[in-house]
């Protein structure tokens, strides 16, 4: 149907429902136009669907079927327009995130526990990845990653703490070792390594002190790519493991582990949520950020 044919239908039925071409004038159109448009129709289908007076208008016998039969249909549009609208602005739809292990079970799965129940029409995917994903090729909606990390051409919001790193072993590992007094002493001891998923390679362990830095590449028996295997077998006194403080605070406070150059691993900017700037973020996204947002 052209576009100015249901224009005329729904000038017609404001006036018809109305009774009055200055009440359905009143909806945004003028008298003179709404006149014009329902005698083009009327020509067009060579019926007369008004009565007019002086006084009133009514619908012919024509314009009562038109009313009846088009009407319900228009005002079916009209409804299903004004849903579609609320459900622009309703939270809703999958929002999918890359993050690393750590990230994930300590700052985002709080915040989406929380979040979820009140909202039962947004879905979250949260994919584990410790590589630097390109989240536009890959299809998520934000990454998280250290603050450090996050490339400038992206909004960073940071959504946690700072963080420092624990160097640790179990009393039984020091029984056998002496505590290392330098990074690179650790040449000389067991080490518990972190494999990364996404490139294959160990993670180099990163120190610093007074501006210096030092990496240094770690040997043992054991090798994981995840935190919790890493802490069981560093309880379990296979070696030293190099872990995020917050995850073995309880361990250091009952002396279950022992903490060995604390000096060397200063804070560092914590985790970020980042997406790319021309993104038009949905209430279900804009709802999500603000859940993880930190506030100090």
């Amino acid at each position: 149907m052209p576009r100015e044919n249901l224009n005329e239908l729904i000038a017609f039925l404001a006036v018809a429902r109305e009774r009055s071409f200055t009440k359905a004038a009143q909806l945004g159109v003028s008298q003179s136009a709404l006149s014009h448009t329902i005698r083009a129709l009327e020509e067009r289908l060579g019926l007369r669907l008004l009565t007019r007076t002086t006084r009133s208008v009514s619908p012919t016998e024509a314009g009562e079927r038109l009313m009846r039969t088009v009407g319900p249909r228009l005002d079916e549009i009209e409804t299903e327009l004004t849903a579609l609208s609320a459900l622009r602005e309703k939270p809703t739809g999958t929002i999918r995130i890359t993050a690393g292990e750590h990230s994930a079970e300590t700052i985002l799965w709080p915040a989406i526990a929380r979040l979820l129940p009140d909202y039962p029409d947004i879905k979250v995917e949260i994919i584990i990845d410790y590589g630097l994903t390109d989240i536009v090729a890959e299809r998520y909606d934000a990454g998280v990653r250290l603050g450090e990390q996050v490339a400038r051409d992206m909004i960073a919001v940071r959504i946690g703490p700072d963080m420092r790193m624990a160097l640790v072993g179990a009393p039984s590992y020091f029984e056998r070792h002496k505590r290392p007094a330098m990074p690179q002493d650790l040449m000389a001891h067991d080490c518990i390594n972190l494999r990364l998923p996404t490139y294959g390679g160990l993670y180099v362990w990163e120190f610093e002190k007074d501006g210096r830095e030092l990496n240094v590449r770690v040997e043992g028996q054991l090798v994981f790519n995840n935190i919790g295997l890493r802490l069981k077998a560093v309880l379990a006194g296979f070696g030293l493991a190099y872990l995020p403080e917050d995850q073995v605070s309880r361990e250091l406070a009952d002396g279950r582990l022992i903490r060995v150059l604390a000096d060397w691993c200063p804070p560092f900017p914590g985790y970020h949520l980042y997406y790319p700037s021309r993104r038009q973020a949905t209430p279900a996204f804009s709802l999500l950020v603000d859940a993880l947002r930190y506030r100090a």
